[in-house]
């Protein structure tokens, strides 16, 4: 993995997993391999673990709902 991507590799449709998998309490921070795989994110993992191992839930939480709502704007043109 190329390193200073933040979250630009992952999908906003494994962004959306996330984010639904972390509001149903199934993918609690830090983030993990084996979570992340349990959740079916392991194909993104290296990424989402680069930008945000450590992060707490709620930072988990807040980052996702970002980077999404900064996509859904951009779409939006």
């Amino acid at each position: 993995m190329r390193g200073g991507l933040g979250l630009t590799e992952v999908t906003t449709e494994d962004l959306v997993k996330a984010l639904r998998v972390v509001h149903q309490g199934e993918l609690a921070a830090p983030l993990s391999l084996p979570e992340l795989t349990r959740c079916g994110l392991q194909h993104c993992a290296d990424h989402l673990m680069a930008a945000l191992r450590g992060v707490d839930t709620a930072g988990l939480r807040a980052v996702l709902v970002c980077v999404l709502a900064e996509r859904r704007e951009r779409e939006r043109g």
